[in-house]
């Protein structure tokens, strides 16, 4: 399966876990998990979320296509 996110990468580099990331969106850690491994994807709403939360921009948190 191809790594469309890198949620688990920016979540290292923030030294923050996947069960924060959970806490904070008021969801699962499992659903976290899944996005975090590539799974499944969070919608685009969510996305702009955790690029708040992250002090990211949104697109640092996407792969590249080629």
């Amino acid at each position: 399966m191809e790594d469309i996110n890198r949620i688990k990468v920016v979540l290292v580099e923030k030294k923050k876990t996947g069960k924060w990331l959970a806490e904070q969106l008021g969801k699962d850690p499992s659903t976290v998990s899944k996005w975090c491994s590539n799974a499944s994807q969070p919608d685009l709403g969510t996305l702009t979320k955790i690029a708040e939360l992250l002090d990211v921009d949104r697109r640092e948190l996407i792969n590249k296509s080629k």
